[in-house]
């Protein structure tokens, strides 16, 4: 998407004081925000915006990749993408919460998964840690799927009630064995494992995909047919969306595991996420 300039009535000057690093900023290689969601620009005029239907919005602009900024000391915005931050959170805390917080948090509240149900978070890294946080205190009985038994102890201390190693077990069985899963949560980009894990799925469940990447995943018709299953994807939320993921994490305690980096040295922080040696969220910050 071609960058947008802004100017005038509605624009603000933002001073960058903390940036998360986010892989989809591959797809632009800079141009992250602080405190602006992805649906940030709509006019606010034609019925799918007035509904909140912003993905129909013919107006939309997706902010962070529209409005270049988020690795430089100021970046300009328009007021309608930007997120009042509470007092409890951190500039640092709360630059990965308006990407991976609000979106596991978002798609999680919009889900189908009520209180007590089983829900899976697929992948326990930066996306999955938060995901496993969300979903324990929405009331969920979490279980948390990755491979290797080196991320067990964090998940459970997180808040899992259960970790499955799919290294050593088949999840997807494991999870049907429990009553299947009302929702799976599926934060990594591993097609091949996200389709084997449908099988873990219960009648009427949702397999939630967040982690972007462009390759198939292989689901039966029969299978979505006979259990009356269904694949979502979902991405991120618009400012009121992001403010509600801060607003519920200053409340609840929750707060993204940071790595965090000078804001002059962004490409040796965008380079350790992009080959996966960031454990939790890389994020920027001013000194």
């Amino acid at each position: 998407m071609k960058s947008v300039v802004i100017e005038g009535p509605g624009a603000v000057r933002i001073k960058v004081a903390a940036c998360g690093v986010c892989h989809s900023d591959s797809f632009i290689q800079e141009g992250h925000w602080v405190g602006i969601g992805w649906h940030g620009d709509h006019c606010g005029v034609c019925d799918p915006c007035r509904r909140g239907d912003f993905v129909y919005c013919v107006r939309l602009q997706i902010t962070g990749f529209s409005f270049d900024g988020g690795y430089q000391q100021y970046m300009i915005a328009p007021v309608h993408g930007l997120a009042r931050i509470p007092e409890a959170l951190s500039f640092a805390e709360a630059g990965p919460l308006v990407c991976a917080g609000v979106t596991t948090f978002n798609s999680l509240r919009h889900s189908r998964a009520m209180p007590g149900d089983i829900v899976a978070i697929h992948g326990i890294g930066g996306l999955g840690l938060l995901g496993v946080r969300f979903a324990r205190h929405f009331g969920f009985h979490v279980i948390a799927i990755s491979r290797g038994k080196d991320k067990e102890e964090l998940a459970l201390k997180l808040g899992a009630h259960r970790y499955l190693d799919s290294e050593t077990l088949d999840a997807a069985k494991e999870l049907a064995r429990l009553g299947g899963a009302k929702v799976i949560l599926a934060t990594a980009p591993n097609s091949q494992a996200i389709s084997e894990l449908a099988n873990g799925l219960a009648i009427d469940g949702m397999l939630l995909t967040i982690a972007g990447t462009m390759e198939p995943m292989a689901i039966s018709r029969g299978q979505l047919i006979g259990g009356r299953q269904s694949v979502q994807g979902w991405a991120s939320g618009s400012s009121k969306d992001s403010e509600d993921t801060l607003n519920f994490c200053a409340l609840t305690g929750i707060r993204p595991m940071i790595e965090e980096f000078a804001l002059e040295d962004a490409a040796k922080g965008y380079e350790r996420m992009m080959t996966n040696r960031a454990r939790f969220r890389a994020v920027l910050v001013s000194r």
